[in-house]
């Protein structure tokens, strides 16, 4: 047992031994990062543009190593995919983004990731889009469950900036306000074009009524945005106690004009006589 034991120490110390031998000397060290010491990439121009950089990767390893390039989160193109750097040497690497022409005016974010020997270096690219700012929002597909009373409608982001929505709701019965909810903000963030399906909760809605339900979103910058829908609301007890009602005032109506009948008959009988 002990012998095993010392055996297979002895062999994850050759296997470590030997994974630091095969990794060039000073590998680990290698560094990416923006051209003239930067801390992120920074890049600005209107939309339908190329804007270019550099990425400069630095080896002072006393061998040659091999960089894979990449983008994330943006349209990024490289000179060359993969690099070799000499040792101890600097290397700028050209690149370029694209921005397409819909991309929308503002702040973007994306990355430039090297990779090497089995490590990789992450470099922020932070892209501003010149151009005019609009927001806009609309509220749209507003419909009610009469189960349930959630109230599900969607959100769109119709202009070219975040908006951080506010929502308030309004229904109106027939006899007047059945739910007056002033505006809250949403725990969201919407980004250019983006679109959020959402549904606003309604415990205590009417048993039996018809409603005219409002909703209302606002953010900074923008118009209001109004939809409406309607809805009826008809559950059971309430159809079984609205029958009744109804029951009872025919059958007291009834009971009256029988009343009235007997009354007029008994006149009668005694004017005769």
């Amino acid at each position: 047992m002990r012998a095993a034991a010392r055996s297979g120490l002895v062999a994850a110390a050759t296997a470590l031994l030997g994974a630091v031998a095969a990794a060039p000397p000073g590998a680990q060290g290698w560094t990416a990062a923006p051209a003239a010491g930067r801390p992120y990439a920074y890049l600005e121009g209107p939309a339908g543009s190329v804007l270019q950089d550099s990425l400069s990767l630095t080896n002072p390893g006393t061998r040659p190593l091999t960089v894979r390039l990449s983008g994330q989160g943006a349209p990024v193109s490289f000179a060359a995919r993969t690099v070799t750097v000499p040792a101890r040497t600097r290397a700028d690497v050209p690149f370029a983004v694209t921005v397409t022409a819909d991309t929308p005016p503002g702040d973007h974010r994306g990355a430039v990731r090297a990779t090497a020997a089995g490590r990789e270096v992450r470099v922020d690219l932070r892209l501003r889009v010149s151009g005019p700012k609009l927001a806009a929002l609309t509220v749209e597909d507003v419909r009610v469950d009469t189960t349930t009373g959630d109230l599900r409608y969607t959100l769109v982001n119709r202009g070219t900036t975040a908006l951080a929505p506010h929502l308030a709701v309004h229904a109106e019965g027939v006899l007047g306000t059945v739910l007056d909810r002033p505006g809250r903000a949403l725990p969201l963030t919407l980004r250019p074009g983006e679109r959020a399906t959402r549904t606003e909760p309604w415990p205590d809605p009417p048993a039996l009524d018809s409603v005219t339900v409002r909703l209302t979103a606002t953010a900074p910058g923008a118009a209001p945005a109004t939809a409406r829908t309607e809805a009826s609301f008809a559950s059971g007890p309430a159809l079984t106690g609205a029958a009744g009602l109804l029951l009872a005032a025919a059958g007291g109506g009834y009971a009256v004009r029988r009343r009235g009948r007997a009354r007029t008959q008994r006149a009668s009988a005694g004017a005769n006589t």
